[in-house]
């Protein structure tokens, strides 16, 4: 497992394995984005540092780690390889709504906001409420302090594009 990242077991901001370390209730479907986040993560580090990534490769990386068996497997297979898929057109999408350069994002919120628009853009079985919050949980897991304020506003913005009709319904 990639050591930059803490396991979905960490708590936020605490060493893998720390026995103190409060433990999270995690759904089969909330371990499967964690574990989607970790896979797209390490994507994008490998990118920014002009390698190629390996997309099988890093699942099998994560599917080594003994909570992986606990996720949702298709759900993490349909993100982790859909984002890979489209990251350029996801990235497309998200650019217009930023304040900043994408490449200027901090790798996990980078990662959550191409899960969260993936799941706003092209799964439409996921409501958009679902696809914003659990986004945001991501990057309060994984991210900076505020980072998940910014994912929130960015995807916040994407949903009223992408599924206005859904928004403007509730």
């Amino acid at each position: 497992m990639n050591k930059n990242v803490p396991s979905p077991q960490a708590a936020p901001g605490a060493p893998s394995g720390t026995p103190s370390a409060p433990k999270r209730s995690l759904t089969p479907r909330r371990r499967a984005r964690e574990y989607a986040l970790q896979g797209v993560y390490q994507s994008l580090v490998m990118r920014r540092a002009g390698s190629l990534p390996n997309a099988a490769a890093i699942a099998k990386q994560l599917a080594e780690d003994p909570g992986f068996r606990r996720c949702q497997h298709d759900l993490f297979q349909g993100i982790f390889a859909g984002v890979l898929e489209r990251t350029d057109e996801l990235e497309g999408l998200i650019t217009p709504a930023l304040d900043r350069p994408i490449n200027e994002l901090s790798p996990v919120e980078h990662a959550a906001l191409l899960i969260g628009t993936y799941e706003l853009a092209i799964d439409l079985a996921v409501p958009y409420k679902v696809a914003i919050n659990e986004a945001v949980e991501l990057a309060k897991t994984f991210g900076g302090t505020d980072g998940h304020k910014y994912v929130n506003g960015v995807l916040d913005l994407l949903a009223q594009q992408l599924r206005s009709t859904e928004v403007n319904a509730t």
